[in-house]
């Protein structure tokens, strides 16, 4: 009877130990699924201190209109103003345009000095860039720009249609090289002092195309001393 005893003591050892290990297996695949859920159960929020965002958020603090890229709420950028300097500065190059490009088209037809057609051929490029870029910005701003150069300005115009050869050339460079020294000097002090981008822009191109046709101008080597004092005694006096 004793080895019968033994036998069944042995079997009982056994099912508790068994029962023992799946409760255990139990237990720890309870564990791995609400860690699993928990998606972050190696590095939670708590232990290393970096607070959890939830999905709405995943596009970054850029998705948010009106803040940094730390998430920090900033002012809205709004309309720059456009100050009473800065549009007459658009109307004075779209004025310019309007009796410089017509003075470039003469020079090919009634001057005598290929360095003066070169000189031309400058302006009607680089003033219709420049007509463009000044009703680009004159819509985007709402400045009202007007379609005719100046009553002085049509008259530098009607002064070259009368003019042929070595007279022309003449009118041609110290009426052009008088005009772009003035309005040169006023291009510098508006992007000195402009708030308005566009602006800003705009003068670093003007100031680009009026030196591009300085130089050319000087180039005919037909521009005077009195030209250039004009130019100095208007420049000094604002």
């Amino acid at each position: 009877m004793r080895p019968n005893r033994r036998a069944a003591q042995s079997r009982i050892s056994l099912r508790a130990i068994a029962a023992i290990v799946a409760l255990c297996a139990a237990v720890s695949t309870m564990l791995i699924v609400v860690r699993g859920d928990d998606g972050e159960a190696a590095a939670s929020p708590a232990a290393t201190g970096v607070p959890r965002h939830s999905s709405d958020h995943s596009a970054g603090p850029d998705a948010r209109p009106g803040t940094d890229e730390t998430g920090t709420q900033t002012a809205t950028k709004g309309p720059q103003p456009a100050t009473e300097v800065d549009r007459t500065f658009l109307v004075q190059v779209r004025q310019a345009g309007l009796w410089e490009i017509p003075a470039g088209r003469l020079a090919q037809t009634h001057a005598s000095s290929e360095a003066v057609k070169r000189a031309g051929l400058h302006l009607i490029d680089g003033h219709s860039k420049l007509d463009q870029l000044v009703r680009e910005d004159a819509r985007i701003l709402g400045v009202e720009l007007p379609d005719q150069a100046t009553p002085e300005q049509q008259g530098f115009v009607r002064q070259m249609e009368n003019a042929r050869g070595a007279e022309f050339d003449r009118i041609f460079a110290n009426l052009l090289r008088a005009s772009h020294g003035k309005i040169f000097a006023t291009i510098g002090e508006v992007r000195a002092a402009t708030q308005n981008d566009l602006i800003r822009r705009h003068a670093r191109q003007a100031n680009q195309t009026v030196l591009d046709h300085l130089e050319v101008l000087e180039d005919t080597g037909l521009v005077g001393s009195a030209t250039l004092q004009e130019v100095e005694a208007a420049v000094t006096q604002k």
